[in-house]
């Protein structure tokens, strides 16, 4: 903050001058204004209410003796004090007292109203000191407008430095967050993450959720989720590897149990996003890679809905090792290499739909969209292909694993 020159408080930079013994009056009163303003602050002001003793009474009465004393100062200018005299302290105290506020978690509702109750009761007991002491009435008015011009510029200081403490802070607070996140990722002991988690003003949680989606969308979907939600936007790791397109952002949502689930879908409806599951906090990176795979293995749904990887867990399996996968298929198709490819891929299709469907010709008709007879044709070209191996379980099981799935939209 820049501290202002408090001489600019001086009504508008009007010259101002009071009589010496005016001014030796009020500061020889000033220990008793000082108390009457404390008294006052502590009880008509909620957030210091009772604060008739310990740390809190010492702040507000240092705080009051520091702003009346500098108050003296700008009105005796010109008399016994010294043009040098560091006026900007003051400022700089109030700038102090509005940065511990905000440290405090408290806003400044508080402070601003002790700023309120501390102008009145000043005023009503220096005016009468400075009355009863020979000040002009024609001078009053200007000495209440240097008081209250006074009192603007101190609640001023406090507000910007309790705006400068909550920026500084939050900054601070992101760079200790996404430092967290990526030691989770990284697989950290328990204990570094433990440490990273308090320097980041993180309670640690039970458990963890990933949730991966785009960019963009993250604002809106953290301010419905709440303040714990930790999240890392840019340079993910492996991301690199996702054959997918956009540019994805992770959080990591902290326990939520079937309810919040559903919940966290609900606020990803419409949204092209992944969760992973949930796992110990210490453990989320296992939750992140789920939801990688989860977002792979899904990226050809393009419905913009959110994506739950726990309904896609065989999928997950299967696709595991996709070059096994491939090696797998290939072998199991290998009988259908010579035919047509159209052919290759319709027979493939009705050979997976017959065997989930135990050989129910009806059902496996219902769901080709073709009739029964051509279901018990291609049966007879692919019995022909294969012979005896349709009747081995560990062939079949193969089979049902390798063979190709269309997804459904």
């Amino acid at each position: 903050m820049t501290t202002p020159d408090p001489s600019s408080l001086l009504s508008g930079g009007r010259s101002f001058e009071i009589d010496a013994d005016v001014l030796r009056a009020l500061r020889e009163g000033l220990p008793q204004v000082a108390a009457l303003t404390v008294n006052a602050v502590t009880s008509e002001v909620p957030d210091y209410r009772g604060a008739m003793n310990g740390p809190m009474r010492d702040t507000i009465t240092g705080a009051v003796q520091m702003a009346l004393a500098g108050f003296l100062k700008l009105a005796g200018r010109g008399h016994d004090v010294d043009p040098g005299t560091p006026m900007g302290a003051t400022i700089d105290g109030a700038y102090a007292l509005g940065r511990g506020e905000s440290r405090g978690g408290r806003s400044m509702d508080g402070l601003l109203a002790a700023y309120r109750v501390g102008a009145r009761v000043s005023w009503r007991e220096l005016a009468r000191t400075a009355a009863e002491a020979g000040l002009p009435a024609t001078t009053m008015a200007e000495f209440a407008e240097l008081l209250f011009a006074y009192i603007d510029g101190l609640s001023a200081a406090s507000v910007a430095g309790h705006n400068d403490e909550n920026t500084t802070s939050g900054r601070v607070r992101e760079r200790y967050r996404e430092r967290l996140v990526r030691l989770l990722l990284g697989g950290s002991d328990v204990e570094a993450l433990t440490g990273a988690a308090d320097r980041a003003g993180w309670p640690p949680p039970s458990t963890l959720t990933a949730a991966l989606l785009p960019d963009a969308r993250v604002p809106g979907v953290v301010a419905l989720l709440g303040i714990d939600t930790l999240q890392l936007v840019g340079d993910l790791p492996d991301s690199q590897a996702w054959d997918v397109d956009g540019s994805f952002a992770l959080l990591l949502v902290p326990d939520l149990a079937a309810s919040g689930r559903r919940h966290l879908l609900r606020i990803l409806a419409q949204r092209h996003a992944v969760v992973g599951p949930s796992r110990p906090w210490t453990r989320a990176r296992s939750s992140y890679d789920r939801a990688c795979r989860a977002l792979q293995v899904t990226a050809a749904v393009r419905d913009e809905q959110p994506v739950d990887s726990e309904e896609h867990l065989a999928a997950l399996v299967v696709g595991a090792d996709p070059e096994a996968l491939d090696d797998l298929r290939s072998r199991v198709l290998a009988p259908l290499t010579a035919m047509p490819a159209a052919t290759r891929d319709r027979l493939a299709e009705t050979l997976l739909s017959w065997l989930l469907h135990s050989g129910r010709r009806d059902e496996v008709a219902a769901e080709l969209h073709v009739h029964p007879q051509t279901v018990r044709y291609r049966m007879g070209q692919l019995r022909d292909a294969y012979g005896d191996r349709l009747r081995d379980p560990g062939f079949v099981r193969e089979l049902v694993v390798a063979l190709p799935t269309r997804p459904r939209l």
